[in-house]
């Protein structure tokens, strides 16, 4: 039994840099590069196993094959998505819609993701929720192009978390770098996009203004985080969301200055990245080198294990569902 270490999948945007290679490390295509999907099981954007047994199936495949490793779940479909982002220029204002929507309309999951901020040049602020009070006044200011007066800014900065639930406006700026945890689902409602043009096709990119209606959450409701820190051994662990506050998924900033013994306790298996600096991963008499920008899953075999050095880790489970 190994952990299943992974390869990201790259996705070019047109708002994104180079920092996924200069920060991270990634060996990533050229251009603009906007994501990494380094814990993907979606579609045909899955991350791929490169070591141990299984090395060159995606996640996605070793998910359908071998159930065993992640608890014999219900569902064919991997629960969550971690990503990188590198926000090299503004994202579309956007929002996702919840399960029901997505199923009836999108044959997908809904999404409900999290931020937890890498990098945030000074005075950084993204777009989290907006002003207006009623429906009537929020398609109003949407449809005269009131942007200004209608989009929230939330001040940010390195370590900073946020809870995105399904329904919530929302969008990275320029200069932020995050790590983001979420519902595997694509689904993406863009409300406004600066009025860009995309230099390869010359047009404008669409936006999707009925559905974003459908699926906003009026009024904007900031979600009551609970957020909790202990100390284990050499370990803090701060859990930042869990249910029944995000019924979706777990997850847990832990930073370790030295060893610190862990266990899967009664979640089915583990996502872990790393985010700051480097060490070890012990598990089954074996020592595993671990460093920024390394991910990993914990099989649900694999009950008792450690990481040692000086570490950030961001941990994820599913939810209870």
């Amino acid at each position: 039994m190994e952990p299943l270490f992974l390869t990201p999948y790259f996705r070019p945007k047109i708002w994104g840099g180079r920092k996924l290679n200069t920060v991270l490390g990634y060996d990533i295509p050229d251009g603009k590069v906007g994501e990494a999907w380094v814990i993907s099981g979606y579609k045909d954007d899955a991350s791929t196993v490169n070591a141990g047994p299984l090395k060159g199936k995606t996640l996605r495949e070793v998910y359908l094959e071998h159930p065993e490793l992640f608890g014999n779940p219900k569902t064919k479909e991997f629960p969550l998505l971690v990503k990188f982002l590198d926000a090299n220029d503004n994202l579309s204002v956007q929002v996702h819609p919840d399960d029901e929507y997505a199923r009836i309309h999108e044959n997908d999951s809904g999404k409900t993701e999290s931020w937890y901020v890498l990098h945030a040049e000074p005075g950084a602020k993204l777009i989290y929720g907006y002003n207006a009070t009623s429906k009537e006044e929020l398609e109003d200011w949407i449809k005269n192009g009131k942007w200004s007066k209608l989009l929230r800014y939330v001040p940010v900065k390195e370590g900073d978390f946020l809870y995105v639930p399904s329904g919530t406006v929302h969008a990275l700026t320029k200069g932020i770098m995050v790590i983001e945890t979420q519902q595997s689902s694509d689904v993406t409602y863009r409300l406004y996009d600066w009025d860009r043009v995309d230099k390869k096709t010359g047009k404008k990119r669409e936006l999707h203004i009925k559905q974003s209606l459908d699926t906003i959450q009026v009024p904007h409701k900031d979600p009551k985080l609970k957020i909790t820190s202990e100390t284990l051994g050499d370990a803090k662990i701060t859990t930042l969301a869990q249910p029944p506050m995000s019924p979706h998924f777990y997850l847990w900033q832990i930073d370790v200055d030295g060893s610190f013994d862990w266990s899967l306790n009664d979640h089915p298996y583990l996502l872990v990245s790393v985010i700051k600096g480097n060490g070890k991963f012990i598990a089954d008499g074996k020592e595993y080198n671990i460093k920024l920008g390394t991910n990993f899953i914990i099989p649900n075999e694999m009950k008792d294990f450690s990481f040692s050095g000086d570490l950030r880790l961001v941990i994820s489970a599913p939810g209870k569902e």
